[in-house]
């Protein structure tokens, strides 16, 4: 059958249920301050739940993020203990799994209109692939919501020459759109040359907007897929870089409704899946099982 990159869950929210302590506006980057070994430990989670891709728990390590918490001088030790942990962990299982470098929004998730600048975001985005390039496989650039932003991120990745990821963000209730109202065959057609380019990918939006988006996606030219989020919706008025306790859960993503919902992005073409926010370990290894049960195989990286 089909070669599958399967990607870890989400972290943040994973991490912040098994932490002691209040939830802050840096989120999973307080747990990775205060408490390495839950974030080592959810890591394991993944890798043992099948997982052949896992991204460090960098979220929240962006120099605007931190400064909010009073934190920007921590930016190379968080980064760099984000990227051993998981080079830790790779390390301990034994398995055969890539390590991605996380590039996530400077300011804060789903605000196209907060993002700084190409050449400026290019430049803070290039400082933290400096701190990851020598212990990942790949960068991914996630939730992205709008070209601008995703064109500063790749900007700032492009040096590294690594493989790069690209992870767009859309509307919960219409995949046609990023979150910045902007077409997704609009922002495939700007960005799907951009250099090192390997891979194009939904994520953070709901499952249902991902099968929308698909059959554009079908379209980029790269290997694609998606990771979705568990939430109800993102709401228009969510604060930029806000704790996420604004935001619902949804009930009814099971195990095995969110694997029904990622073995339809494998029947449609996708060869990348995995999960974002509210998407745990259960839900990876119950995607696992399904992935092979239908005769494909799990592998770290696409020949």
């Amino acid at each position: 059958m089909t070669d599958i990159i399967l990607l870890d869950g989400g972290m943040g929210q994973e991490l912040i249920r098994r932490s002691p302590d209040d939830l802050t506006q840096l989120w999973g980057g307080a747990v990775l301050r205060d408490h390495p070994h839950i974030v080592a430990g959810l890591h394991e989670e993944f890798v043992r739940a099948g997982a052949s891709a896992i991204t460090t728990n960098a979220y929240s390590l962006t120099r605007p993020r931190l400064g909010r918490d009073a934190a920007e001088d921590m930016l190379e030790l968080l980064q760099t203990r984000a990227c051993e942990l998981a080079v830790e962990v790779v390390d301990n299982t034994g398995a055969n799994v890539a390590i991605l470098g996380c590039l996530p929004p400077l300011n804060g998730s789903y605000h196209p209109e907060s993002v700084p600048p190409v050449e400026e975001a290019a430049a803070q985005f290039a400082e933290i692939v400096a701190l990851q390039a020598p212990y990942v496989d790949a960068l991914l650039c996630e939730t992205m919501s709008s070209i601008k932003e995703a064109q500063g991120a790749l900007a700032g990745a492009a040096e590294s020459g690594l493989p790069i990821w690209l992870g767009l963000t859309t509307e919960d209730h219409n995949g046609l759109r990023l979150r910045s109202g902007e077409p997704l065959a609009d922002a495939l057609a700007a960005l799907k040359d951009a250099p090192n380019l390997a891979a194009i990918l939904i994520n953070c939006t709901r499952p249902e907007a991902v099968d929308q988006a698909m059959p554009v996606l079908a379209t980029c030219g790269h290997p694609f897929g998606a990771f979705a989020n568990g939430f109800v919706k993102i709401e228009t008025d969510y604060t930029p870089g806000a704790t996420v306790d604004e935001l619902s859960t949804r009930t009814d993503l099971t195990p095995d409704a969110y694997a029904d919902f990622a073995m339809g992005w494998v029947e449609a073409g996708a060869t990348i899946v995995g999960g974002c926010c509210e998407v745990g370990p259960a839900h990876i290894a119950t995607l696992a099982q399904r992935l092979r049960a239908a005769g494909h195989t799990i592998v770290k990286a696409l020949p």
